[in-house]
């Protein structure tokens, strides 16, 4: 159960001094029973005029700020110190009549899970449901865990991570294509391949550590992009096919929803003169801290306020 020192620092620079609109930040982790937030501090350079929280469809917390005078540069600084305990891929319990593909989700998950399993790419020659079809069993029954854990290792195996700074993700099919693309064109392509199969599937960004110093994970000092497969019995389960492990090990989650574009961590606007954007660049950074005299009290698992500068 360790606990995370937590960095996230993103600055954008101008040529001169330009107007700030509206800014979306979501870089505060999910509560929940395998994450647990300590502390959490946003400080945004130059301060905003205004800044409100507010949870959005999907349950993540936002945070909406105003800005009412212009800078030559915009820093968001976050700093969270989280207590983590992870998953591990022995703990998916699946329910009986789930585990083996294919299957029906019950009457009372399928109405809330329908806009997860609809597709969001257009594949006019089926060529993701050929791919993910290779996973099934054409001579007995196909274990589910084992089919989605193939799956998340065959793009681990096959295809090439490749770093992209740049905005934008590959559709599913370029992706199959080039066998290359960055974390988030990975979780892309794998929750199209499963919807294609029939299943509930969320994409989810946030952030990626190295649990032990034997155990690296790609991915790190920017942001992070995976998986989560609705399997009864367990519920959301993380698959991270960028560095092919199955459950919530080195997983720290942020944002979850049925779409990259809407679980984007900073986005916003500006004005000023053609030209005036110079450079924007993102750090993380992650300490895992395993003190023994760092235990938690009861106190220290419930979120204190989260202070803005």
């Amino acid at each position: 159960m360790p606990f995370l020192n937590l960095s996230h620092i993103t600055r954008y620079t101008y040529r001169q001094p330009v107007s700030f609109g509206e800014h979306r930040i979501m870089v505060r982790p999910r509560e929940s029973y395998d994450q647990h937030l300590i502390d959490a501090e946003l400080n945004i350079d130059p301060a905003p005029a205004d800044i409100r929280w507010l949870q959005d469809v999907f349950g993540n917390s936002v945070a909406i700020a105003t800005f009412d005078r212009p800078a030559r540069e915009l820093v968001f600084d976050s700093q969270i110190r989280l207590q983590h305990m992870p998953s591990e891929l022995q703990h998916v319990d699946i329910e009986d009549y789930a585990q083996g593909y294919p299957f029906t989700y019950s009457s009372e998950d399928m109405p809330d899970l329908l806009r997860s399993i609809e597709r969001q790419h257009h594949d006019p020659q089926r060529q993701i449901d050929s791919w993910a079809r290779r996973f099934v069993n054409t001579d007995g029954p196909t274990d589910t865990l084992h089919m989605l854990s193939e799956m998340t290792r065959a793009i681990k195996r096959e295809f090439t991570y490749v770093g992209r700074p740049e905005k934008g993700t590959q559709s599913p099919i370029e992706t199959l294509a080039r066998r290359k693309g960055t974390c988030r064109d990975y979780a892309m392509l794998m929750i199209e391949a499963v919807r294609a199969l029939g299943f509930a599937a969320r994409f989810v960004s946030g952030y990626v550590y190295n649990p032990t110093a034997t155990e690296a994970r790609t991915g790190g000092g920017n942001t992070h992009a995976w998986v989560r497969v609705y399997l009864p019995g367990s519920g959301w389960v993380e698959f991270d096919p960028t560095n092919g492990i199955v459950g919530s090990r080195g997983l720290i989650r942020v944002a979850v929803a049925r779409d990259i574009y809407q679980a984007v961590p900073i986005s916003g606007t500006w004005s000023g003169f053609p030209g005036s954007f110079l450079d924007m660049t993102v750090s993380v950074d992650i300490n895992v801290d395993r003190s023994v005299s760092d235990k938690p009290r009861p106190a220290d698992l419930k979120p204190r306020k989260t202070t803005i500068c």
